[in-house]
């Protein structure tokens, strides 16, 4: 009987976004393919150091360790077999349970979501995520930089974040906002309160979660989640009535109007947070992990 990967929550990680592969990147892009190459199989014994998404897979990783069998993770990776060695000695040495693996090569990593029921996918890459994007299927480009201090701390409760407008709602309103300023958008929003936004990139994923969290009783709840948006009343009305008619839970929820989202995310201990703007991943990655959701083209 072939594995079902339907009733999981699966997540892409390229090898860029699990470990630190900053250093080898600089080979790749200076020196080409062949270099870096050469350098990967020279250095397959020596164990990488944790990437951006590291707490957040390692997180994912224990849940499974009660025997639920709640997740799956893929390394997805452009990589080829023959350089792949050195990641997968060191998701050995900490002892993630990884066991499947998309190498392409130096090929696009997009056609490939789909075919493992992928439901979010993280890498470095800008065009693998935008491509992802494209496709359907939740995706952020991890922000650069390097760890955040504590973030390798070990928890026994996965916290993820996402901003609204343009990660899980569409960017209808984001556009307005743009487009008119804030008093336009402040007025669109109290005018249509009653009528759910469209879903956006990450709504299927919030809903997926929110089908695990469902599974549990709330003194043992594995997954928190937070809304964290710059949006203040009375335009808040409306997002907490699209989630109530998808049926959806969002565990803390933080209407802001402009106040910096940082110093939220790192109270709440997100593992990750998500958003659209390089305003807010780039000081929000200074105190937790963070990635930038592209616009779907």
């Amino acid at each position: 009987m072939s594995y079902d990967l339907t009733d999981r929550l699966v997540v892409g990680v390229s090898s860029r976004a699990l470990f630190d592969l900053e250093k080898e990147n600089e080979i790749f892009e200076n020196e080409g393919l062949e270099a870096y190459s050469r350098y990967q199989q020279d250095h397959e014994n020596d164990i990488l150091r944790p990437g951006i998404a590291f707490p957040l897979i390692k997180a994912l990783h224990n849940l499974n360790c009660g025997g639920e069998g709640l997740t799956e993770i893929i390394v997805m990776s452009r990589n080829s077999a023959d350089t792949s060695l050195r990641i997968f000695n060191s998701i050995s040495h900490y002892g993630l349970d990884i066991s499947r693996a998309a190498l392409v090569g130096g090929r696009p990593v997009a056609p490939y979501l789909d075919a493992f029921r992928t439901d979010l996918f993280l890498s470095a890459n800008e065009q693998d995520v935008q491509d992802a994007v494209n496709a359907g299927v939740a995706a952020g480009i991890i922000c650069s930089g390097g760890l955040p201090a504590g973030a390798e701390e070990e928890t026994d409760q996965i916290r993820i974040a996402f901003d609204g407008d343009a990660v899980i709602f569409s960017d209808e309103a984001e556009q307005i906002y743009q487009k008119e300023g804030i008093e336009a958008f402040a007025e669109h929003e109290k005018r249509r309160a009653m009528d759910p936004l469209p879903e956006g990139p990450f709504a299927k994923l919030l809903k997926t979660i929110s089908l695990v969290q469902n599974r549990f009783p709330e003194d043992r709840m594995p997954i928190r989640t937070a809304l964290v948006t710059s949006r203040s009343a009375p335009a808040h009305e409306r997002v907490i009535r699209t989630l109530m008619a998808w049926n959806v839970r969002i565990d803390e929820a933080f209407f802001l109007g402009g106040v910096s989202k940082s110093e939220v995310l790192r109270a709440f201990g997100a593992n990750i947070f998500f958003d659209d703007q390089m305003i807010h991943t780039d000081p929000a990655s200074k105190l937790v992990p963070s990635a930038r959701v592209p616009y779907r083209q």
